[in-house]
């Protein structure tokens, strides 16, 4: 709080008292002639006049500081009323009163939307794990009925258990401590599963696939690395060149990180988009030429990627192919 502030909001009050203080000098002067009478008559009026404002701009100074100091360091603005201290007098006593009405009624909403939150986040659970039956069921009559309309059926439900799993993560993705064991995992081994789960789709499109110089062994969650790697490779193989198209993964050691890269030959990405591809249901140019993109998969890579304390990054220039990177410090890495 500023002493101008104080003053500017306090002027009509002291010019009102001004004015005042001249009308009666005047009629003092013409009425009496005390000069002296004048000089007792100021002291009289101005003294505990300033003296009760001093007292006034120092309570208010000293209490809206104070607030401002713990607001700008407090990380959860609507606790204010909570750490702050009740002014002594009443104009800061009904502000604070109305603050602390404000926040319990905040208190109460942002309860009811996480309420809401959880229940819907439980019930997309319920609903992931119910469907992976019938899926399971249709893969097993598949297996027993080989011919090639089955293989193409097999196919699609394939693509389908993988937008499964992905809503199944994406309603994790905020809480992923309840979901997190981190041991040592070998990157190969991650890599050779993801490889594994989409080799069906490598040889349908034709696309090689080199992983001869993936080495190391971090700290992570194998099940959360195998998705974002998964999402990734994904991409690679759905943007890949058929026929022609090349994935290569590779990690590669410095002072500070380990890092995973997956480079691809394949269409790339516009310079435009480049900066709004982790951003959530972004799909780009990209998205308009292959209508399955969903614009989800990048935006969960960044979004585990920063929970599990992992950095990500991504080149590409169009028509040369993309090549992301995942940097594992050294500190959680062996």
């Amino acid at each position: 709080m500023r002493i101008r502030d104080y003053l500017k909001d306090r002027f009509l009050f002291l010019t009102a008292n001004v004015i005042l203080f001249i009308i009666m000098c005047w009629v003092l002067i013409h009425f009496y002639e005390g000069i002296y009478l004048i000089a007792i008559f100021f002291c009289l009026w101005f003294v505990p006049l300033l003296s009760y404002m001093v007292r006034e701009l120092l309570n208010n100074k000293k209490y809206y500081d104070e607030m401002t100091s713990v607001l700008d360091h407090l990380d959860r603005k609507y606790l204010l009323p909570e750490v702050t201290k009740e002014p002594p007098y009443l104009e800061g006593k009904l502000t604070h009163q109305l603050l602390k009405e404000t926040s319990k009624a905040m208190h109460e909403n942002v309860n009811k939307y996480r309420d809401m939150q959880t229940e819907y986040r439980e019930y997309i659970e319920t609903w992931v794990h119910e469907v992976k039956t019938p899926i399971a069921s249709s893969k097993l009559i598949i297996d027993n009925n080989d011919n090639p309309a089955m293989k193409a059926i097999d196919y699609e439900l394939k693509k389908i258990e993988g937008y499964v799993e992905q809503v199944l993560y994406y309603s994790r993705s905020n809480h992923v401590s309840k979901d997190f064991i981190v041991r040592k995992v070998s990157l190969k081994s991650v890599v050779a599963n993801v490889i594994k789960r989409n080799s069906r789709d490598f040889i349908n499109k034709k696309i090689a696939i080199n992983i001869d110089d993936v080495e190391g062994t971090v700290f992570s969650d194998a099940k959360w690395l195998e998705f974002i790697i998964h999402q990734i490779i994904g991409n690679s193989i759905k943007y890949g060149k058929s026929g022609d198209g090349k994935v290569t993964v590779y990690s590669t050691k410095d002072i500070h990180n380990i890092v995973l890269t997956i480079e691809d030959n394949g269409i790339g990405i516009i310079d435009r988009d480049l900066s709004r591809v982790w951003e959530n249901g972004f799909t780009g140019e990209n998205g308009r030429l292959f209508s399955r993109s969903t614009g989800i998969g990048l935006y969960l890579c960044k979004s585990l990627c920063a929970k599990l304390g992992l950095g990500i990054s991504l080149t590409s220039q169009a028509g040369a192919g993309t090549k992301v990177s995942i940097r594992f410090p050294m500190k959680e890495a062996l």
